[in-house]
């Protein structure tokens, strides 16, 4: 799963409805033809604009090249709609309410379909020749096409880390929010998921210079992004 491309590759870190800041690194790092952006998933829930994040992400993709990895939060909707309805209370309370509210609606049949879509093509990881790219985590001795769903989804950087993968490439990771705001960076593996829907920001990381820009969930960008 790897695209040849000759610009820089940009991984995004989770998003979670905040369309501020993602609209503001996305000016501020102005991808273009050339480039890769890599978003690791978490799209929607708990920030205010679920279906701006969206919108922003389907025009994106007709402007550079675009990798959008699923998230558990993304995975728990697309369920929701392909039949599992149990999921729909747990959602919620992961900040589901949010993401129907952006959208005016009140069950997740009624997001556009377009919006659904987007989130239901979104694939399980992506790897270049010199980085692995996931949402959550994964186990350091099986290949990509091994891990668990549990693993690259659901499983957070808490307690036992991980060790290098054995493809010998960096991870670049989500899921387990930096209240901190900086990237938690192992040299092997770097997660940048800085808590936007809180007090952190939104991180955009060109992953070969290792220039960072980010912004708040109201779209102010960090001094110095």
């Amino acid at each position: 799963m790897a695209y040849e491309n000759s610009g820089r590759t940009i991984a995004i870190g989770d998003i979670h409805g905040c369309s501020a800041a993602l609209r503001a690194v996305l000016e501020a790092s102005d991808p273009g033809p050339q480039d890769m952006v890599v978003t690791l998933g978490d799209y929607i829930d708990r920030g205010p604009d679920s279906a701006g994040v969206i919108e922003q992400l389907i025009r994106l993709s007709t402007q550079c090249q675009l990798v959008s990895i699923l998230g558990n939060h993304d995975e728990m909707l697309v369920d929701i709609v392909r039949g599992h309805r149990y999921l729909f209370a747990d959602w919620l309370s992961f900040g589901g309410e949010a993401t129907l509210a952006s959208y005016g609606c009140t069950l997740p049949d009624e997001i556009p379909a377009p919006h659904l879509a987007f989130l239901k093509d979104c694939c399980q990881w992506y790897e270049t020749e010199t980085h692995i790219f996931l949402h959550a985590g994964y186990d350091a001795r099986r290949k990509l096409t091994r891990q668990s769903p549990e693993a690259l989804r659901w499983r957070p950087l808490r307690g036992t880390l991980p060790g290098p993968h054995r493809s010998g490439k960096i991870a670049i990771v989500g899921h387990t929010s930096q209240k901190s705001g900086e990237i938690f960076d192992l040299g092997y593996l770097k997660c940048i998921d800085t808590w936007v829907y809180g007090d952190g920001w939104l991180t955009a990381l060109d992953v070969h210079s290792g220039r960072v820009w980010q912004a708040d969930k109201n779209g102010r960008l960090r001094s110095g992004g």
